[in-house]
């Protein structure tokens, strides 16, 4: 299979229209439809559901994809492993986040990385934890870092850094001048939670269930697909919310949001970096970890 066309299919894909993998891949629409319908003759078989101006693999597609994104991996991994060979880092790297680490945390890191690199390329993928450890699994990233300690047994999770959760206010509200409040307070307050599948909403429900409650003992009144959507759900008076203190320190800063602590309640957790125990590294991947690794020294423990 010709790796142009497979790279292409999988952009298409991944991104669910032709016109945003044409965007991507800096192509014409029209380039990007014909390397896929040849790989569709090809094989003799029907990849993507055209489905008006999207697009979604079918059941012989999903099929290629998991293949085509671990063939396109090894690629990279080859090409890096030859400029390691010849005392240079290049290539591109793909790296997942959860959206803590991945909107707060990772970008900085990232960013001093490749100041000592400058002929490197690193992709961030955000997404839910059980989404990106999925990505980790199936060998779409190399690495990432997430909120919740991943169950599949071919990953492996080491603690990076830790985390606190704290409730975030309205400016005005009357608790932005206090410290602390009850745990019996939050529950009469309107509360806005982040979706299922989140590693902000795990860490919740398991601080919760340490304090002998659950989320059916509070007022939900909103449910985000993301933090900053909570953030500003609660800045428009929506709610409170439980969130990482990562998440709102600008806004703390910016005296947008106020933050204080719940009495009497466990609200630390902690942001792994997640690998394949079983799949090699790329050299690129391998120095990315060495990186993390010096700035958090605990994680190659």
């Amino acid at each position: 299979m010709d790796l142009r066309r497979l790279e292409i299919f999988t952009k298409v894909a991944e991104l669910g229209s032709f016109s945003r993998a044409a965007q991507a891949l800096a192509l014409t629409q029209p380039t990007v439809s014909e390397h896929v319908r040849a790989l569709e003759d090809e094989l003799g078989l029907q990849l993507l559901d055209r489905l008006g101006r999207g697009a979604a693999p079918t059941r012989a597609g999903q099929l290629l994809l998991g293949y085509a994104q671990r063939m396109l991996a090894l690629s990279r991994e080859a090409h890096q492993a030859l400029e390691h060979f010849q005392g240079r880092l290049s290539g591109e790297l793909i790296v997942g986040g959860s959206t803590i680490p991945g909107e707060y945390v990772l970008p900085a890191l990232i960013g001093q990385f490749k100041a000592k690199q400058a002929d490197i390329s690193i992709v961030l993928l955000i997404g839910d934890s059980r989404q990106v450890t999925e990505w980790v699994e199936d060998g779409r990233v190399e690495l990432a870092v997430v909120g919740a300690r991943p169950t599949q047994r071919v990953l492996d999770a080491r603690e990076l850094m830790g985390d606190e959760l704290v409730v975030v206010v309205p400016a005005e509200h009357p608790w932005s001048r206090r410290q602390t409040v009850a745990l019996a307070e939050l529950q009469a307050e309107p509360m806005i939670v982040r979706e299922r599948g989140s590693g902000w909403r795990d860490a919740l429900e398991g601080a919760l269930a340490a304090a002998n409650t659950n989320l059916a003992a509070f007022r939900i009144v909103g449910e985000m697909g993301s933090t900053e959507a909570v953030k500003q759900a609660v800045r428009a008076g929506v709610g409170v919310a439980l969130i990482s203190k990562r998440a709102v320190e600008d806004e703390c800063r910016a005296r947008l949001v106020a933050s204080v602590k719940v009495t009497a309640m466990p609200v630390a957790r902690a942001f792994y970096l997640v690998t394949h125990r079983e799949r090699s590294r790329s050299p690129l991947a391998l120095a990315f970890l060495s990186f993390l690794e010096s700035h958090f020294p605990e994680t190659g423990s």
